[in-house]
């Protein structure tokens, strides 16, 4: 004859604060590849024209002409 065990586990979970951490990472995997983005595309504006011409670009850009 054999004898079963049962075991019961209960855990508790706080959902407010699960949730907090994924929007949490969420929140810092989308800086990241914005940063990266970013990164990028300075780069590559450096690459096609210059500081020079990046820099030129920028101040046109901010003062309109």
């Amino acid at each position: 004859m054999t004898t079963q065990i049962i075991n019961k586990n209960e855990t508790k979970t706080d959902v407010a604060q699960e949730t907090s951490k994924f929007t949490v990472r969420i929140v810092m995997t989308m800086a990241g590849l914005i940063g990266i983005w970013a990164l990028a595309c300075l780069i590559g504006g450096l690459a096609s024209g210059g500081v020079g011409n990046l820099i030129q670009g920028y101040i046109s850009t901010i003062i309109g002409h």
